[in-house]
């Protein structure tokens, strides 16, 4: 078999990456000792079976993962699967609707339901910006954040309601997204994430030390909640309240229930503008830059107005998102907006496909819905996790949805097969 020599090769560096991670992370441990002291406790065993593992793994997808599955995930499924995925989409938007009254959602369901579309709005967003202009985004939490502080000190100091800030938080993301644009029309590739990445750190900074205006480390507390019309969700069922209106018993989950539907009707909001405008001329003029962006200046389109509405629409929805987190919360800090939020949310837009708005949906749902799902491993929840993620990547290099349809197409419109798009690429 000549794929042995390889595989085996490539199975051993893996294993030796492996060995030089889990060395430290898992073979070396320190504990407390009965009269306080710390002592270095190791766990060869357990190491070895992790590097064992990897290396079985590694060797099994050298010989037949790579050879056969991949070559398998070939055009001849392009169509089949994009009609599966119309179908899956159209399924999961029926149950996210519907989830509320399903028997035995109680309020932990609810709560990881409005997170997990919290961050499918989030994917969203930011897949206008790297999935469909390519334009790689390392600080998209930055006008998440820049629109959780627009809507606290609206709200406070101004005394204004949830649903006149909302378009003011995100149209100050935006503003704070053409900000951003200026500066890196003219960078691309590495140099441009790290530009992003320095702007996502200087505005968490600034919130970190402006103190008079932002709290500080110590946050905003006390952000009014939104109201249904003007009816509070109070828990004296008094006449002028949401309970009291429609003369219901005063219960909690009202205002969740209520949270829930707002968060999918943001998010569906979100998914129905970048469907619409990647349609429209601009949104053909992103996927063009994405692309090629010699050969779109070539063509006559205006690149930087082309990256300056990339990022102000991709800006404005985390804006949208960002003032839903604060009220939800009802506090926020600087330590919600670190960088470690930029990157899931950009690892949600690469697994689950550059560009895919189903594939977003999904990815968002495995890594924020699913990551409760190891809660009861503990320390081990994290390795886990990683692991799984590993293996999807390797399954599926190009996102859970590989495959494209052209937005303009000359007669018949035919899905472009994964193994045309390119790994990093929408």
């Amino acid at each position: 078999m000549k794929e042995f020599g390889p595989a085996l090769r490539d199975a051993a560096k893996a294993t030796a990456i492996a060995f030089g991670l889990f060395v430290v992370m898992v073979g070396l441990r320190t504990d407390v000792s009965p009269t306080g002291a710390l002592f270095l406790r190791t766990r060869w065993a357990e190491l070895a079976m992790l590097c064992a593992l990897v290396f079985a793994l590694r060797l099994a997808i050298g010989l037949w993962v790579t050879p056969r599955f991949m070559a398998q995930a070939g055009g001849s499924l392009a169509g089949p699967l994009a009609r599966a995925g119309a179908l899956f989409g159209t399924g999961l938007l029926l149950v996210a609707v519907v989830l509320p009254a399903i028997p035995g959602i109680g309020r932990y369901e609810l709560d990881l339901a409005i997170l997990v579309l919290t961050y499918v709005m989030l994917g969203w967003g930011l897949n206008i910006v790297v999935g469909l202009a390519g334009l790689l985004d390392l600080g998209y939490v930055a006008f998440y954040a820049v629109g959780a502080y627009s809507y606290a000190l609206l709200a406070q100091y101004f005394g204004l309601s949830f649903w006149v800030c909302l378009p003011l938080a995100g149209i100050l993301a935006a503003f704070w997204g053409i900000l951003l644009g200026f500066p890196v029309l003219r960078l691309r590739g590495d140099y441009l994430a790290i530009v992003t990445l320095a702007f996502g750190e200087i505005i968490r900074v600034v919130l970190l030390n402006w103190v008079e205006l932002t709290g500080g480390p110590n946050g905003i507390s006390g952000i009014p909640r939104p109201t249904f019309f003007g009816l509070p969700f109070s828990m004296s069922g008094g006449p002028g309240t949401f309970a009291g209106f429609f003369g219901l018993e005063p219960s909690p989950t009202h205002r969740v229930v209520f949270l829930y539907y707002l968060i999918l009707c943001l998010a569906l909001l979100t998914n129905w503008v970048t469907i619409r405008i990647r349609r429209q001329p601009i949104g053909r003029a992103w996927e063009a830059l994405r692309e090629d962006e010699v050969a779109c200046r070539a063509l006559g389109i205006n690149v930087t107005t082309t990256k300056l509405t990339a990022f102000a629409l991709g800006a404005m929805f985390g804006g949208f998102a960002g003032a839903f987190f604060a009220t939800r919360q009802a506090f926020i800090s600087p330590e919600s907006f670190t960088f470690i939020e930029s990157a899931i949310i950009l690892a949600i837009v690469v697994l689950g496909g550059l560009g895919s708005q189903v594939g977003v949906a999904v990815a968002a749902i495995v890594m924020i819905g699913g990551f409760e799902l190891f809660r009861d491993l503990d320390e081990w929840r994290m390795l886990v996790f990683g692991a799984a993620m590993v293996a999807i990547m390797v399954l599926r290099p190009r996102g859970l949805v590989g495959s494209r349809t052209p937005t303009v197409a000359l007669g018949q419109r035919r899905a472009i097969g994964a193994e045309y798009v390119g790994e990093g690429r929408g």
